[in-house]
């Protein structure tokens, strides 16, 4: 496996220096501590959901919880709002947290955490692949593998936050492809013509998956860790729109016109260590599933 040029470079780098902090985390007491969703969108739902199946004890939160989440119960919810200080003190201050959206602005970032993540708290944040963009990559027909020991693109904002809260606070970062499932099918994505049949790699993890990831990171993810999560299998958009127009008649109305390579995301880390195994490895076969569930059958 070809991975890029830094790779070889960097053991024994700052970043591995920092990652091997040590934050005083008790693994025995995880299983018995509350979690709090900061801010409980598309994926956060699928965590709580998730948690609550397995009897976790979980609290979602929203800027705007009584309009967002009426349909969770008032004691399984909290106000929380990041450029709004006096909500933080809603948190339980026993509990770990899972924080699903940028981490931006840096200085509120900073306020929050260190006001609010002390060194026994464990943090899951959700970041994305897109830290791995640079700007300066060549336009090569099949880019290298990407792993977490590649460098990032530091002056992104949401990356400046992400790093803060890894290094500073001993926060888990999931650096996450694109994320699909029910009621966000790449199906419709091409039939709306947001994508096209370019041949841009793309890299996609089912937010069943991404849920059960970050709950296996926050129970046994190494402080200050990254972990890039995705389904391991990058596919060109013009092998994806292919398969749907033979399958469902799905045509894009996007034309062909980008000549970025894409990334290609080596998920190996994150599955073995956090052992877990993927419940929706096979793209096609869940966007079968997917296409079934809202009525549409395959083409004759």
């Amino acid at each position: 496996m070809r991975l890029c040029p830094e790779t070889r470079t960097r053991i024994g780098s700052n970043r591995q220096q920092q990652t091997n902090r040590q934050f005083g985390y008790d693994a025995r007491m995880l299983s018995l501590r509350p979690m709090v969703i900061l801010g409980t969108g598309y994926t956060g739902r699928w965590i709580q959901k998730l948690a609550r199946e397995q009897s976790l004890p979980i609290l979602a939160s929203s800027r705007q919880p009584e309009h967002h989440l009426s349909d969770i119960a008032r004691t399984a919810r909290i106000q929380f709002d990041l450029e709004s200080p006096s909500t933080w003190s809603a948190l339980p201050l026993d509990a770990d947290l899972i924080w699903t959206f940028p981490a931006v602005p840096l200085e509120q970032v900073k306020a929050f955490a260190d006001q609010s993540c002390n060194h026994s708290r464990r943090l899951v944040v959700l970041g994305s692949t897109s830290a791995y963009d640079r700007g300066d990559e060549p336009l090569t027909d099949m880019p290298p593998w990407i792993d977490e020991t590649c460098p990032v693109n530091v002056d992104l904002p949401r990356v400046q936050g992400e790093e803060y809260l890894r290094t500073k606070h001993g926060g888990i970062i999931l650096r996450v492809a694109g994320i699909y499932g029910p009621h966000r099918n790449p199906v419709e994505w091409i039939r709306q013509g947001r994508v096209g049949p370019t041949n841009k790699f793309v890299n996609l993890i089912h937010v069943e998956d991404l849920a059960a990831l970050c709950l296996l990171a926050l129970q046994i993810g190494r402080a200050g860790d990254i972990y890039n999560i995705s389904d391991g299998l990058p596919r060109r958009w013009t092998e994806i729109c292919a398969e749907v127009s033979t399958r469902w008649g799905i045509v894009s109305p996007r034309e062909a016109t980008s000549s970025q390579p894409g990334k290609r995301i080596n998920n190996r880390k994150a599955l073995e260590g956090l052992r877990y195994t993927l419940r929706h490895p096979d793209l096609y076969r869940t966007l079968a599933t997917l296409q079934q569930e809202s009525g549409v059958r395959n083409c004759p």
